[in-house]
């Protein structure tokens, strides 16, 4: 074996120790917990937030920084300490060389891999970002961080809430479907440079569209369902002349917002009452989908009751009208 092989072998073992000690201090949803870990990454991460945040920026600890470059590298410790990656150690990802003023040139170019701490989950992230439309026009342009930014990012399921679920995911398409500055970087790098296209537009055969952007997800259209019902949305964005166009595939006691959107909002205690889909109840109302069997039967009863009176009183007229008649006569 030479060289180069062993210290390839080396580092994996090293690698693999590493994350049996990680395991060791993450709970079930990969959290750090151990408190001696999270004082310590506190401490370091603060070092690094001297420069790199609003109050590093006001008040920088050294004269000779570039302050223009700076300003586009400024982080929120409060948003951090929300996002998936809460407890870990900048350098986790950003690497030890950055202990180090000025920083080595080219080190953004070496950032750790999300694959590295998300092995099982990149291998079938993978296969569905490679039959996506973006891989297939710009697979070598496009990462993980492209769409996730690891600063402030947290899961559907950590988050729970539909609206701000909605809010967090539809911003990362419109931060480049609606931004002629980014979207032009990376039609740049097409064959066939386009222009992009008004959302509005795109989106003018759906009734209430900013409303709908408002309450679901571009994935939940633009993506197709998963068959196996506990993996999470897929990454397989589909082009616009493949999205979902079914309304009912919504609009409907079946609802696929009820296995994507609402799969980890928690259930409404108004399940009691007989809602086919209670979890909405508290952020959204989906016609067809919020539905009710003992409502939809009242309603249904009422409508037969309306018609019913109507024609009991034309009845009760037309039989006083022939009683006048005869008196009269």
């Amino acid at each position: 074996m030479t060289i180069a092989g062993w210290a390839r072998s080396l580092a994996m073992v090293l690698a693999f120790a590493c994350a049996g000690v990680a395991a060791r201090a993450q709970d079930a949803k990969g959290v750090v917990t151990d408190p001696a870990i999270l004082e310590k990454n506190r401490k370091e991460n603060a070092e690094c937030y001297g420069c790199h945040s609003e109050a590093g920026y006001k008040n920088p600890p050294r004269a000779d920084m570039d302050m223009v470059k700076l300003r586009a590298l400024l982080h929120d410790p409060a948003k951090f300490d929300g996002s998936n990656h809460v407890g870990m150690n900048c350098k986790i990802c950003h690497g030890q060389p950055y202990e180090t003023y000025p920083h080595p040139a080219g080190l953004k170019q070496n950032l750790s891999p999300c694959s590295e701490c998300h092995a099982t989950k990149s291998l079938r992230v993978e296969k569905q970002f490679e039959d996506s439309v973006h891989a297939k026009n710009l697979k070598d342009a496009f990462t993980c961080q492209t769409c996730h930014d690891p600063h402030v990012y947290k899961v559907a399921q950590k988050i729970g809430d539909p609206r701000v679920i909605v809010a967090q995911d539809n911003q990362m398409c419109i931060d480049c479907h609606n931004s002629d500055l980014r979207y032009s970087k990376f039609s740049a790098q097409l064959s066939t440079q386009k222009v992009r296209p008004d959302l509005d537009t795109l989106h003018k055969w759906l009734p209430n569209a900013r409303l709908h952007w408002q309450a679901a997800r571009c994935i939940d259209c633009h993506t197709p369902v998963s068959k196996v019902k506990s993996l999470q949305t897929s990454h397989e964005i589909l082009a616009k002349d493949k999205a979902e166009k079914n309304c009912v595939a919504c609009h409907s006691q079946q609802s696929q917002l009820a296995a994507r959107l609402y799969r980890y909002a928690a259930t409404n205690a108004a399940a009691d009452l007989g809602f086919t889909n209670p979890s909405y109840l508290g952020s959204a109302y989906v016609i067809g989908a919020t539905r009710n069997p003992w409502l939809d039967w009242g309603i249904i009863g009422a409508f037969a009751a309306t018609i019913l009176g109507l024609f009991v009183h034309g009845a009760i007229r037309v039989v006083a009208a022939g009683l006048r008649g005869r008196r009269a006569s």
